[in-house]
């Protein structure tokens, strides 16, 4: 009976179009649980539709599916980000791996039409690895990727070289040093012609400011301006990542959808922000660029305690 629910849980998009969003459990033997996002105006029968794969950190790391909407792509369209593609965010446990990512990848495939000349991978810090892992593992699949505050682990990141690749990386980066990235462009550049890499060094910006990035239309315009029937694969150099874009792209996006992000309540020289329906301790750190363990500090609070909506909470 419970392979049976299994199974039905599986299969359910196929006849629920009207559903947007849709958790994925135990649907891949041994693999992710991954949330899917489908636009409302999906046609089964149009094969036209991106897919883009994001890659969460390691605060989003557990069983906890609900982690993966804190933060990224899934989030981003919760907050009137428009994203004109299926978007399919797995949850990994720990370090990704890039076998097991494709068969998620290989799953949406065979049970949505997407269009497998445009796929997509971006992740940032722990899913910037995962990105840049997978994508040097798969090149020939990824149509273009980008990749934030992260490194590779993979042995040879030479099918790097092959793919339209723009990774981002700020100096003030104390999670993740920035050299991190810097020995992913030297392995490329010793694999020969990087002309396919945009690689920005982002002036004193640290780790979380990079998450802003998930909200920027310029994010998936780039990503979508390539295609795996370029003839030549051609890095669209065009778009360009700035400082006074990251300040800005919050403020932006609440003009354009309503929707408050960050509160900026304060006092003195101490911020605040007031919990909402649905908050997290990783939720509130990664939109006020912190951590939860300055959260727990500020606050006198444990990681494990529980927020009341409406409660201020101390975030410098």
């Amino acid at each position: 009976m419970r392979k049976f629910w299994t199974l039905l849980l599986c299969l359910f998009p196929l006849f629920a179009s009207a559903q947007q969003l849709i958790a994925h459990r135990n649907c891949i033997k041994d693999g992710y649980d991954f949330w899917l996002y489908v636009p409302e105006d999906y046609d089964p029968n149009d094969y036209s539709k991106p897919l883009v794969m994001f890659l969460h950190g390691r605060t989003l790391c557990g069983n906890n599916l609900n982690l993966v909407r804190n933060y990224g792509c899934i989030n981003a369209v919760e907050r009137s980000v428009g994203i004109d593609a299926l978007i399919v965010a797995p949850q990994a446990q720990g370090a990704w791996n890039p076998q097991k990512l494709h068969e998620v990848y290989e799953w949406v495939k065979s049970h949505y039409s997407v269009n497998a000349r445009r796929f997509y991978v971006i992740g940032m810090s722990m899913g910037g690895y995962g990105t840049l892992d997978y994508t040097a593992t798969y090149p020939d699949e990824v149509a273009a990727a980008m990749a934030m505050c992260g490194g590779a682990t993979v042995k040879t990141l030479c099918g790097l070289n092959d793919v339209p690749l723009w990774i981002i990386h700020g100096t003030a980066d104390s999670a993740v040093s920035v050299n991190c990235s810097q020995q992913v462009v030297d392995e490329m550049c010793a694999c020969g012609d990087t002309s396919r890499l945009i690689f920005n060094k982002m002036k004193g910006v640290n780790h979380t400011r990079l998450a802003r990035v998930f909200y920027l239309d310029q994010t998936y315009e780039w990503l979508f301006s390539h295609s795996l029937s370029d003839s030549a694969r051609v890095a669209n150099k065009s778009y360009t990542m700035t400082n006074a874009i990251l300040k800005d792209a919050y403020a932006n996006l609440e003009k354009k959808s309503g929707i408050k992000i960050v509160d900026n309540n304060s006092h003195g020289n101490a911020k605040y922000y007031t919990v909402k329906k649905g908050d997290t301790l990783s939720k509130i750190a990664v939109e006020n660029e912190t951590t939860v363990s300055i959260l727990c500090k500020l606050n006198k609070m444990k990681k494990t305690d529980n927020l009341k909506v409406g409660k201020k909470v101390r975030v410098k």
